[in-house]
């Protein structure tokens, strides 16, 4: 008995997941490898999909897949229309009673160890769970390609890709030409943390003509010294929270050139927080705000 009613839930939530599918839908099964190297069935296309990814809504939205969204994260606020969609709590860690309870016929969840046991759990029940990166502007029209053959929205998704790509070439200045400013990349106030060449926000700031200070760390994020920052001497520091920073003012700061004549940019908005289609767009604009800071 003890497997037996395992055995039965599966099969419940299969045909609650069959039973949602429109009408004239020939789901046929596909199998994929995600991100961390899983190979996971699908039957496609999926029409009841859970993203615990802000940049999967985005790109599900972007591709014609909207409607198919039956659950996201409270950071999914983009596009406007993802707030209609239930919000299920956090994209880390989430809560599996909730991700069920949506009856999902696939779960979008982001690559990280600690999402190996939860991909696991729904697979078990027979909902098919796909861990996949979304770091890099490389990733959007690769992801997006993914997004659009498991929802039938192939041709969506290959827009996409010809738009984001002619945009972004578009967007991207020539270093060559026109050496920009350095550009410290501070997330992170006590202890500093900066961010390195492994961040999107380092392929931003490269793209729109600056120079990461730190681009020789080569992951996302590490700690960094006052020192070392006085010593490379940055032309702009540039920070995601809105006002203010606080450690301008801080004693041991002054001897940072950059701080003492309050060379600052700060930038705000979740296109600065994930790859997507607004990419570009955010090149263009902190390239039109790094040529005016760096007079």
């Amino acid at each position: 008995m003890g497997g037996l009613i395992p055995r039965l839930r599966r099969l419940a939530i299969a045909l609650a997941v069959l039973a949602c599918r429109q009408p004239g839908h020939q789901p046929r099964a596909l199998v994929v490898v995600d991100d961390a190297g899983d190979s996971v069935q699908v039957l496609v296309p999926a029409t009841r999909v859970v993203s615990l990814i802000p940049a999967s809504t985005e790109l599900l939205f972007a591709i014609g897949a909207g409607p198919a969204l039956v659950g996201r994260t409270a950071w999914c606020n983009f596009p406007p229309e993802a707030a209609a969609v239930p919000d299920l709590g956090a994209g880390i860690n989430p809560n599996l009673e909730a991700v069920i309870s949506q009856r999902p016929d696939l779960v979008i969840l982001y690559n990280s160890a600690q999402h190996a046991g939860v991909a696991a759990r729904l697979r078990d029940l027979g909902i098919p769970a796909l861990r996949i990166n979304t770091d890099a502007l490389a990733d959007v029209p690769r992801v997006g390609a993914l997004l659009g053959r498991l929802t039938g929205h192939a041709r969506g998704a290959d827009s996409l890709r010809a738009v984001f790509d002619t945009a972004l070439a578009s967007a991207t200045r020539d270093h060559a030409s026109s050496p920009g400013p350095t550009v410290l990349l501070l997330v992170w106030e006590q202890p500093p943390m900066t961010i390195g060449r492994g961040s999107f926000l380092s392929e931003l700031v490269e793209r729109a003509g600056g120079e990461n200070l730190f681009a020789d760390v080569e992951t996302s994020s590490g700690p960094v010294s006052i020192e070392a920052v006085s010593v490379r001497d940055p032309d702009l520091i540039l920070t995601t929270a809105d006002g203010p920073a606080s450690f301008a003012n801080r004693p041991e700061w002054q001897v940072v050139r950059a701080v003492r004549e309050r060379r600052f940019l700060s930038v705000s908005g979740s296109e600065y927080d994930r790859p997507g289609p607004r990419s570009p767009g955010a090149i263009r604009a902190l390239s039109a705000r790094l040529r005016q800071v760096a007079r």
